[in-house]
């Protein structure tokens, strides 16, 4: 049994070498089990840290999206104050024309007023200031975190955020267009200078060495999407002009004749319809190359584009009004 339990030979003839053997194994035995205690400990610290760093992480970007949701909210609660305040103006001007004082007020107002006087177009541009607004505190946001150590996810969330603002305009647009095709088409809701870079495709790419470096795939991946993007802009500028051209054609046919006139009115309308659908066109092509940069893009690099589309603009709308008041600035 002694043999057998200690793997030793125990005997009555046993001296003190086998005794100090036994004990030898023993205290072996002993420091080996030591070492094999500490090696979990290490790892459970290793597990701890990087729990740590994992729950940090994950704050940020639970406090990004919380901020996110607020400036929704805010959005949201401007955009309702507005509607209000549109249903106000409709109310106000429908008690000017029965009381039979519309049209001294229109006499006084400098223009400002008209008795055409398109609510979804009124709806609009109090909508757009609005989302002006929100634009410039969210590139603000967007510059303050790109200075500091943001996380690549936390940036990826404020430049989804920052997407989706620029759908909610081509959204307000399309809404916009149903009331006045012809007030988007030529561009009246921007300030002058705006109007003719109102390409905001071509205005990325143009932005493109605020973004650099870009590796080799970047490179020739954002040439591919720029030739893709000239390719289908060419074709509804060229849609676009057909359809103007067969408009006029349609309306000049038998330019004297009586009975056709009715027929060529309802056929013009329905061609005017084809408008609407190119603007729509248009800003769904703008939206599909702001999704695909963001895919070429790192989270970084995509944040400072869109923190320099913002600031592209806002410099022509603030350089539309320097050109503007300096018609008002008295001559000595």
């Amino acid at each position: 049994m002694w043999d057998d339990t200690f793997g030793c030979d125990i005997s009555p003839n046993t001296g003190p070498s086998s005794i100090s053997q036994i004990n030898t194994r023993q205290t072996n035995k002993t420091e080996y089990n030591s070492q094999e205690s500490l090696g979990p400990l290490s790892d459970n610290q290793a597990a701890k840290a990087m729990s740590d760093k994992l729950q940090r992480r994950l704050a940020q970007n639970r406090e990004a999206a919380r901020k996110s949701r607020l400036r929704k909210k805010a959005y949201v609660q401007q955009l309702e104050t507005g509607r209000l305040k549109l249903a106000q103006l409709e109310q106000e001007l429908e008690r000017a024309r029965q009381q039979r004082v519309y049209d001294g007020l229109l006499s006084t107002s400098n223009g400002l007023l008209s008795t055409n006087v398109n609510s979804g177009i009124v709806a609009f541009e109090m909508a757009y200031d609005l989302w002006v607004d929100e634009q410039h505190k969210m590139d603000n946001e967007l510059k303050d975190v790109l200075q500091g150590q943001a996380s690549e996810l936390q940036l990826r969330t404020l430049v989804d955020s920052g997407l989706n603002h620029y759908y909610e305009l081509f959204q307000m647009k399309a809404n916009a267009a149903k009331a006045d095709v012809f007030y988007l088409m030529h561009g009246l809701w921007r300030t002058p200078i705006e109007r003719p870079f109102k390409k905001k495709s071509n205005t990325f790419f143009m932005l493109m060495p605020q973004l650099e470096p870009l590796s080799d795939d970047q490179l020739v991946s954002v040439s591919t999407l720029k030739h893709a993007c000239r390719q289908a802009e060419d074709a509804l500028s060229i849609g676009m002009e057909k359809l103007q051209q067969t408009l006029a054609q349609g309306i000049t046919i038998d330019i004297t004749g009586v009975g056709s006139y009715n027929s060529q009115m309802t056929m013009a309308m329905e061609r005017l319809e084809g408008i609407e659908n190119f603007l729509n066109q248009a800003d769904h092509l703008r939206q599909q190359v702001l999704q695909q940069m963001s895919r070429i893009l790192t989270a970084r690099q995509a944040a400072r584009g869109l923190v320099a589309l913002g600031e592209y603009f806002q410099r022509l709308r603030a350089l539309s009004s320097l050109w503007s008041a300096r018609f008002r600035e008295p001559t000595g």
